[in-house]
């Protein structure tokens, strides 16, 4: 029986699912899966244990096949598990089904939990507005099925019970009615900071963007001498932060965002489309990378997609790559008869080989360490300071 909300008490214990695709590694799967454990952790679950299958495409019914989803039935009732987590976004189908088979525990996929964390998430009134329309989004199509007297409820993720269509109609117009109410509150907000926006003059105007937990927040943190809040955990921050900050004699705007992620649901991108202004709005982007995570890369090809599915791909891009001292790598046995791979590279081998390839100017700093940083400053100056003397040609910087 599913839960009245997924808000996961710190006490109880999920275990995780996942498919392994065509042409995909197991390795690549189960770090998918270390992810979606730390997205539980960040809401409250503790991680049990991971389950993959090897399928070319997840079944139409119940995700995974029938034998794997028994063996993980008699995993939770043997072991007492509050939660199976899924790494995809399941259809009303596949998670009726499953929980025919899987009773007494709650079915949860990657949506949803992304959800979950953005609702524990939101402190301003306006940042829970954009999740509350994200959830009832989620929600709709789910309907069927669900326990919903949303009136009640206001928002949980329900529990299973029978009620007729009449009831099912009367839950869909409710839905409606309030994600109407609150896209048109949304609205009245948005315009007002556009209107924040506007009276922010023509100010040189920087983004940080990057993947969830990549040092954002630490690096807004020292460069703006401002208290934003910065935590080992997904999705630390939700508002977006503007600061005014001025190296050596010229000032501009850095803006703190909320961090991307594989397979971020469409509900919130849509949510937090004017959340996003401030990155499509920007003049330079400032993309944050955290060089310490083995998938650095494909977390980089993330972020780049979300910018291109936001309207925000041609901007200019300086490239940060963070956490350097928690960079590690394999000592390449030179007598080995295996080739070198990227787990061998040092930090040397990687800068130069990124600098030389990457066509956006790019700097490697801690900024937990403090490391390089000057010149992390110096490039922001130049870069900024270009852009200030094409936009007020004879200000000459003076202040």
């Amino acid at each position: 029986m599913q839960r009245e909300n997924a808000n996961i008490p710190q006490t109880e214990k999920a275990v995780f699912v996942g498919i392994i695709r065509q042409n995909e590694e197991e390795r690549k799967v189960l770090e998918y899966l270390d992810e979606l454990e730390f997205l539980a952790e960040t809401a409250g679950a503790i991680g049990d244990k991971k389950f993959i299958q090897r399928l070319e495409r997840p079944e139409n019914a119940t995700y995974i096949r029938s034998g794997k989803l028994q063996e993980i039935a008699e995993y939770c009732e043997a072991n007492e598990i509050e939660y199976v987590i899924f790494d995809d976004e399941l259809t009303g189908m596949q998670q009726r089904n499953i929980e025919k088979v899987v009773k007494n525990t709650a079915i949860i996929d990657r949506t949803s939990l992304i959800l979950e964390i953005f609702a524990q998430r939101a402190k301003t009134s306006y940042a829970k507005m954009q999740v509350e329309l994200a959830q009832y989004n989620y929600m709709l199509p789910r309907l069927a099925g669900m326990w919903t007297h949303l009136e009640r409820q206001r928002g949980g993720m329900g529990t299973r019970g029978g009620m007729g269509e009449t009831q099912i109609e009367i839950d869909r117009r409710i839905v409606k009615e309030r994600i109407n109410r609150l896209k048109e509150q949304l609205k009245k907000v948005d315009r007002q900071m556009a209107t924040q926006r506007g009276n922010r003059g023509q100010m040189v105007r920087l983004a940080l963007v990057g993947y969830t937990n990549v040092g954002k927040s630490t690096l807004m943190n020292l460069v703006s001498k401002s208290d934003v809040f910065a935590e080992n955990k997904l999705f630390a921050t939700l508002d977006t932060t503007v600061r005014k900050v001025v190296i050596e004699n010229v000032p501009f705007l850095l803006s703190d965002t909320v961090g991307f992620i594989r397979k971020l649901p469409t509900q919130l991108i849509e949510a937090f489309k004017s959340t996003l202004d401030e990155v499509r709005e920007a003049d330079i982007l400032v993309h944050v990378v955290d060089i310490s995570h083995p998938d650095f890369e494909e977390q980089m090809q993330v972020v780049e997609k979300t910018l291109q599915d936001i309207g925000a791909a041609n901007k200019p891009v300086y490239v940060v790559f963070n956490k350097i001292d928690a960079y590690t790598y394999e000592e390449y046995d030179e007598f080995s008869m295996e080739p070198k791979t990227k787990a061998n590279r040092t930090l040397d081998e990687l800068k130069n080989s990124w600098i030389a390839d990457e066509k956006s100017p790019c700097i490697f700093i801690s900024a937990k360490e403090k490391i390089n940083m000057d010149k992390f400053r110096s490039d922001i100056y130049k870069m900024v300071a270009e852009i200030h003397a094409g936009r007020y040609p004879f200000n000459n910087f003076l202040w």
